[in-house]
């Protein structure tokens, strides 16, 4: 029959070993934040580092998403207080934290995906990574959200077509000075804004197609003009802190698999555009598939000499990108 004390030890050990195994769990577990809803471009890519990573770790990873954790500003100042460890944020809102991280929003820097591909992924994407660490963010891989273009109440053509008008842009000192520059009147709002549109809070917005599609912009708006003004990128990112606690090889394989996932969810996007677009078109909006993009390129002509690159390490890595991209 067992004693007292034999009992106390079995006690102690089962214990210990629970809430051993407890703690280990949580540590292992690793909170990473979109703000958009499942099935939409932020959450291809964190669903697919989820799959590639648990295969491959022993972490697990939550997904909080459809901005139950707040807009992107919101979200990155989570992850900068370590509430969360990681999220997949679209590139504008960066530039409220790290100046030079708007460089890669400036407008009609890329021609085309590839180009985009062959500067991110090379030397200039790597410093623009580099560069997020002053604000206590580990840089990790470049995914998309894609060429951002307009959708609004009444046709827009020509860059004239803008001005004056209200138009809903991202949390980032580079979007609202793009669209100043056009003469529209620029409104930040975090994502999502279906009700600022139904309320007509502003009369227009600007997004890549995913967006536009998958939450139902039609619906609010009818007319939509592929000016392609901008590629939006989407920048994954970890707490700089929590990232540089973990073993090396853990780290080593945490960024390849989110590099991994990027390129899944690039691909994803670029396959899926035409379907976007003529699921638009079928839902009733009113496509202007050539507008004057020459026009808006003219009024922006002057733009690096905007006051935003006045910074000297913005202005440098404007002009690598720039240089890189011609």
């Amino acid at each position: 029959m067992p004693t007292k004390k034999t009992l106390w030890i079995v006690l102690v050990v089962l214990t210990t070993a629970f809430f051993g195994s407890t703690i280990c769990l949580a540590e292992n577990v690793i909170k990473l934040g979109v703000v958009t809803k499942r099935g939409s471009a932020q959450n291809i890519c964190a669903e697919k580092f989820k799959s590639i990573l648990e295969k491959e770790t022993k972490y697990r990873i939550k997904i909080f998403d459809n901005d139950s954790l707040g807009n992107e500003t919101e979200i990155l100042k989570k992850i900068q207080a370590g509430e969360i460890q990681m999220g997949v944020v679209t590139s504008g809102p960066f530039d409220e934290f790290v100046p030079e991280a708007r460089v890669v929003d400036y407008p009609f820097l890329f021609k085309n995906y590839e180009q985009a591909d062959a500067v991110l992924e090379g030397e200039p994407g790597r410093k623009l990574l580099q560069s997020l660490g002053k604000a206590g963010f580990q840089g990790l891989a470049f995914a998309e959200n894609g060429f951002r273009n307009i959708t609004s109440n009444k046709p827009v053509h020509s860059a004239n077509d803008v001005a004056g008008l209200r138009i809903r842009v991202m949390e980032s000192v580079i979007h609202q000075a793009i669209w100043r520059a056009l003469g529209a009147v620029p409104v930040s709002l975090g994502w999502p804004i279906n009700k600022e549109l139904k309320e007509k809070t502003v009369a227009a917005q600007e997004n890549p197609l995913s967006p536009i599609w998958f939450y139902k912009l039609y619906d609010l708006q009818k007319y939509l003009a592929l000016t392609r003004h901008v590629y939006s990128a989407h920048i994954a990112v970890a707490n700089l802190a929590w990232f540089q606690s973990l073993p090396a090889g853990d780290q080593a394989k945490l960024q390849a698999a989110m590099k991994k996932a990027a390129r899944y969810e690039r691909n994803w996007n670029r396959n899926n555009e035409a379907d976007f677009l003529k699921k638009l078109k079928k839902s009733g909006m009113v496509v202007d598939e050539k507008p004057d993009r020459e026009s808006f390129r003219k009024k922006l002509a002057l733009f690096q000499s905007n006051d935003i690159f006045r910074d000297e390490a913005t202005s440098r890595l404007l002009k690598i990108f720039m240089d890189a991209a011609r």
